[in-house]
């Protein structure tokens, strides 16, 4: 298969949000917040175009280790398939129950749980990281002499199978809670309340969880999110914010013991000379969602402008065969830079009106770059744009003292 299933399966990912958020409009249970909604998705535009080039290493070590090292050639027959669902699937527990246990795993996978909301939007959040730090829990699986080609597929399946759980719309579902994993197991799992905090690891069957005991069924509902809320719309810092975290617990700590241990201890884990361990607590009753209000304008300006981010990372995606290397940065690096800028105009930051304005006279000059054959009088109007929003910018104080401070 030329095309991960997971890239093809992107329409029906949308198709099935909006069908979410046109019925939560009608339930009027708010569960959808534009600003956050933007960010779950731009974080997995990150993800999956940072994966372009994260799989360089993490699908090549799969298939080195399955080419030189493979003990045995297992047959592609029907049974022998389902026995690699059920081999993916208990992996994929380790995987993400260790990710949610080792602090320098965990850097790759809290993005996920970031959001305080929870939809069918969150299950697009991941993080860029996560599959370089747990790609070696897979390796057994080529060891044992699994095909990578049809190990892929049924690890992209397996991910797939985990978008309809993230939906507050489905009750809990009988017989099934015992067997698989459901909205009700998954919505513990995204709690950040102590009782549901680490519980719910699993992929599609909730067995693993029940069988290693960290199984937590769902009673009051929870309260999503992690414990020190990111308070960001920018999907890059959302990539990035843990990873500053350990490095700097990693410099306060000393001696070679602790600095292994804020990497791969639980996270929040310090020395007793420095507090302890930092556990997690429960969530005060007047506890408020981040949020920031702009003004309609520049809502309709971003939602826009993703828009148009989401149609250029699927053409990306969908024609990556097609771009040599620097065409590939060059993608990644636009895609990126509109990704942070974008979630800055959310929080009302003067400062990504600037940002901004670069932005687009710098994506215009990449466009050019890449498609030269579009460069005719035709596509001049599209300069009209940067440069009244440049006007905008030097109309705005350039104090770098207000470097954080709002437009609104």
């Amino acid at each position: 298969m030329s095309l991960n299933p997971i890239v093809l399966s992107i329409p029906i990912f949308f198709v099935l949000i909006g069908i979410e958020v046109f019925y939560d409009r009608f339930a009027k249970k708010g569960v959808y917040r534009l600003n956050d909604a933007l960010t779950n998705i731009s974080c997995g535009i990150t993800e999956q175009v940072s994966g372009v080039f994260a799989k360089v290493f993490t699908v090549t070590l799969f298939y080195l280790t399955y080419e030189h090292f493979r003990f045995f050639s297992i047959p592609t027959d029907w049974y022998w398939l389902v026995l690699l669902f059920l081999v993916v699937d208990f992996a994929y527990y380790w995987a993400h129950r260790w990710s949610h246990e080792v602090n320098l795993f965990w850097a790759g996978h809290v993005v996920h749980h970031q959001s305080e909301e929870y939809n069918l939007s969150v299950a697009l959040r991941q993080g860029a990281f996560q599959k370089l730090f747990t790609a070696i829990i897979y390796l057994p699986i080529a060891l044992v002499g699994f095909d990578p080609g049809w190990f892929l597929i049924i690890s992209a399946y397996n991910t797939l199978y985990q978008f309809w759980i993230h939906t507050q719309y489905v009750g809990k579902l009988g017989w099934l809670e015992y067997v698989f994993n459901t909205p009700s197991h998954h919505r513990v799992h995204h709690g950040r309340d102590p009782k549901y905090i680490d519980r719910n690891h699993a992929g599609s069957l909730i067995i693993w969880d029940r069988m290693f005991g960290t199984f937590q069924v769902e009673e009051e509902k929870p309260n999503y999110g992690i414990t020190t809320p990111l308070a960001s719309w920018n999907p890059v810092y959302a990539q990035l914010q843990h990873l500053g975290n350990i490095w700097e617990d990693f410099n306060r700590v000393s001696g070679p013991k602790n600095k292994f241990m804020v990497l791969f201890g639980r996270p929040g884990w310090l020395p007793q000379s420095l507090g302890g361990p930092r556990k997690p607590q429960a969530v005060p009753a007047n506890y408020q969602k981040f949020d920031t209000t702009i003004p309609l304008l520049v809502n309709v300006y971003v939602l826009v402008q993703y828009a148009l981010l989401l149609g250029v990372s699927s053409y990306f995606l969908f024609q990556l065969g097609q771009f040599s290397l620097i065409e590939k940065v060059a993608f990644g690096s636009i895609i990126f830079f509109s990704s942070a800028t974008l979630g800055m105009l959310l929080e009302g930051r003067i400062a990504a009106v600037r940002t901004e304005t670069l932005r687009l006279l710098f994506t215009t000059a990449a466009m050019i770059g890449l498609f030269p054959q579009m460069w005719s009088l035709s596509f001049l109007p599209l300069l009209v744009v940067p440069l009244v929003f440049a006007f905008w910018a030097l109309k705005l104080p350039l104090n770098p003292a207000e470097y954080d401070q709002k437009f609104v």
